[in-house]
């Protein structure tokens, strides 16, 4: 079945592009096809790290949107979807005016919206927004980013997170990286294979051992609770 992620969580700095890229990279270790899409105008983190996969889409335009649709179903591959912060209301719209969600089910589509947390109220806020729109008409995963917030206990003991999982919502937990780690990567412009595994100067900027060593422990942990949700 082709799929679709939508990587979200609507306000800025929460961890959208992180977990965009961490999927890609899921993906790409594993061999599994699939294409991604960017719609993040003001920093375009996919077109910049894994531009061989990545296409601009422009959140606001309908006929740049339904391309994401055409071109999972037309490629039979899982799609990424990187969205910018405040996409919410323009893709809400697309989906009701568009019949995306009968679409996706007459043609055996998933739609999963991935909703990216800080520790903040304003994740739980947006989250309990989402589910109230989407109900269990959206496959939902819920990312509890721990490179943006270090208690969670809010969200874990909320009626929030019951209502979610009685909607079949997955969550996990996205380890976080040594923040200085995160900033040379993104520095030297680096996908996280490379950061990891680049040791060449001479193809470029490259970590040290043990920076190396750490994205490595990251992205194994990452990939285990990417496992645990099939």
């Amino acid at each position: 079945m082709s799929s679709i992620h939508f990587i979200g969580g609507e306000k800025g700095g929460v961890g959208k592009s992180v977990m965009s890229r961490l999927l890609a990279q899921y993906y790409i270790d594993r061999e599994t096809p699939f294409i991604a899409f960017d719609a993040d105008a003001s920093h375009g983190a996919m077109l910049k790290y894994y531009a061989d996969y990545s296409d601009p889409v422009d959140i606001s335009s309908f006929e740049s949107i339904d391309r994401i649709v055409e071109k999972t179903l037309e490629t039979g591959k899982s799609a990424i979807v990187d969205l910018a912060a405040q996409a919410t209301k323009p893709l809400d719209q697309w989906l009701d005016e568009s019949g995306v969600l009968d679409l996706a089910n007459e043609a055996g589509l998933e739609l999963t919206f991935w909703h990216v947390m800080d520790d903040g109220s304003d994740s739980l806020m947006l989250l309990e927004r989402l589910l109230q729109t989407h109900g269990n008409r959206l496959a939902y995963v819920l990312v509890r980013n721990h490179g943006r917030g270090k208690d969670f206990s809010h969200f874990d003991n909320s009626e929030l997170m019951t209502e979610a999982e009685v909607l079949g919502a997955k969550v996990i937990d996205l380890p976080g990286l040594h923040a200085p780690t995160m900033r040379k990567i993104d520095h030297i412009g680096a996908s996280f294979w490379a950061a990891a595994n680049n040791r060449d100067s001479s193809l470029g900027p490259t970590l040290g051992m043990l920076e190396r060593q750490r994205v490595k422990i990251w992205l194994n942990r990452t990939y285990e609770q990417l496992n645990s949700i099939g």
